[in-house]
């Protein structure tokens, strides 16, 4: 198990840091974001972002819990992908009941109560960190919109400290209705005061692609989070499919 970094000693190199830390340190916190340099012409001046599998590597503690709960519950194994089929779209209750609409709340409960200690071994999907702070110094406003409820959103962030640089969340526990529909997004911009069609919606899963279709925003699909796969995300037509963070910049 990996443990969270030790505090930087006084006097210790900037490369003995995470590229996490290292790069959340460029641009401190949210009260610098009048020093960021604005830049004409983005594709799209808001950029969205979902939270699993496409800011935080967090695939194999969903796949664990998920595993945990139905065995724990259900006493029975199933295949990574009927575990992960529903995997962020409508949520956690959502995705437990394609497997057993009688006992949702129970796999529910277990399944959190296996997850949430596991946060402490999260880190950023590799690269994404420093994508994010190049975006911010082009003058793009991010967000976060996730199946996640915003407690665990900030459980996540108190381990990789990259919250700061997103200007709204929209926790799965804010909205009546989620991905795909275009409900969650549509909070987002309206927080930002933007239209929709001025903001990209990026993630991991065939969800994401509809639910930014739904809302009127550019749709980017990323094949990092491993679990829905580049086929079943091309499926859905978006406006493109990246497959690292670096290319994530050609696109938004």
């Amino acid at each position: 198990m990996r443990r969270p970094a030790r505090p930087r000693r006084r006097g210790a190199s900037t490369s003995s840091r995470s590229p996490t830390e290292r790069a959340a340190s460029r641009l401190g916190t949210a009260d610098g974001a009048d020093t960021i340099r604005r830049v004409a012409g983005a594709r799209s001046p808001v950029v969205l972002f979902d939270l699993d599998g496409t800011v935080i590597d967090s695939g194999a503690i969903i796949l664990a819990s998920m595993r945990h709960a139905t065995r724990q519950v259900l006493g029975r194994d199933y295949s990574d992908e009927e575990l992960l089929q529903a995997v962020g779209g409508p949520g956690l209750e959502a995705q437990m009941a394609a497997l057993a609409p009688e006992h949702v709340d129970t796999l529910v409960r277990v399944y959190r109560e296996h997850n949430e200690p596991l946060h402490d071994e999260l880190e950023a999907c590799a690269g994404m960190d420093e994508v994010l702070v190049r975006l911010r110094e082009t003058g793009r406003r991010l967000g976060i919109v996730t199946a996640k409820r915003r407690a665990t959103v900030e459980l996540a962030f108190r381990r990789v400290r990259l919250g700061h640089l997103f200007e709204t969340i929209v926790g799965g526990d804010e909205t009546e209705h989620h991905k795909p529909h275009p409900e969650p997004l549509l909070v987002a911009a309206r927080r930002l005061g933007i239209r929709p069609e001025s903001a990209a919606y990026v993630g991991d899963s065939p969800f994401d692609v509809r639910a930014a279709k739904a809302a009127g925003m550019r749709a980017i699909a990323v094949t990092w989070g491993r679990i829905h796969g580049r086929a079943r995300l091309e499926a859905e037509e978006p406006d493109a499919v990246v497959d690292s963070p670096e290319e994530l910049l050609e696109h938004v």
